[in-house]
């Protein structure tokens, strides 16, 4: 395995900004396989923090199914929008002008994001085109062009998305600090979307309390009126931040093991499959 870290100093960056990547090594001759699409992770935690749960465990059940992961763990509060997107941006970068050092497929490279991490995954997923993240990002380098910035899917786990009657307050409070009032509207993704969003899998629980179910129901409504290729999953029962839904992942109050949800991987695993093997 290829394990590297990267320290992430964007404007506004807080310590322990940083990008994890975890590439399995290509055996030449031994493997057909020559490169591995790769799946970069946005744990949640209502950007307070970034939940462990939501991290390495999923990155080591995705890397089993024989992806490569990277895991990104980006500022939260104190830090304000736009400076964790500008980390998933600049790590995005990175995988890329690695590419063929790691052994990753360029055009395969997928943003996971649990609750909060979902809301910034789909938020890049949204705004990827937008200038100022190109000016900030590239500047004036000649050789390297905006589309270096586009994803070329979303993984969306329980996603915070909304800002409206459904909306987790706190995740947008942590998020947009002082410019609450004039950015809400903005980040509530589900009027965000547009003809440049990649195709996107998506999975919550009917009877999610903490980011309620209408979060996914709009924003794959918004996705289905702009032409954009979705996979769509709701479970029946299950609290917020399930993770891998077993007892791998479950907190001490053992909330978090609910069989009928672990299905969520396989699925993700066969969307994934679809669509970059």
């Amino acid at each position: 395995m290829i394990y590297k870290e990267f320290v992430l100093k964007e404007n506004g960056s807080l310590d322990g900004a940083k990008l994890t990547v975890y590439v399995q090594e290509t055996s030449s001759p031994k493997l057909k396989i020559k490169k591995r699409p790769l799946i970069l992770l946005c744990p949640g935690g209502a950007y307070a923090y970034t939940s462990d749960r939501e991290a390495e465990p999923i990155a080591f059940s995705l890397m089993a199914k024989g992806y490569h992961t990277a895991i990104l763990r980006y500022s939260c509060y104190p830090a304000h929008y736009p400076t964790s997107l500008l980390e998933l941006g600049r790590s995005l970068l990175i995988i890329r002008e690695h590419a063929d050092e790691w052994f990753v497929d360029s055009n395969a490279i997928i943003i996971q994001g649990c609750s909060a991490g979902g809301h910034l995954a789909a938020s890049f997923g949204c705004f990827w085109r937008e200038d100022f993240l190109a000016e900030t990002l590239i500047g004036e380098k000649s050789d390297i062009s905006k589309e270096m910035l586009r994803p070329n899917g979303l993984l969306l786990c329980y996603p915070v998305i909304t800002s409206g009657e459904h909306a987790h307050k706190d995740s947008f409070k942590n998020l947009l600090g002082d410019r609450l009032t004039e950015l809400e509207s903005k980040m509530s993704l589900e009027t965000a979307v547009n003809q440049y969003v990649p195709r996107t899998f998506i999975w919550h629980t009917f009877t999610d309390e903490a980011v309620p179910v209408e979060n996914s129901l709009f924003f794959a409504t918004a996705l289905r009126q702009h032409g954009i290729n979705t996979e769509l999953h709701i479970f029946p029962t299950g609290c917020h931040g399930l993770s891998l839904a077993s007892h791998l992942t479950e907190s001490p109050d053992e909330k978090e093991n609910v069989p009928a949800c672990q299905p969520w991987i396989e699925l993700a695993a066969t969307w994934l499959d679809s669509y970059w093997r």
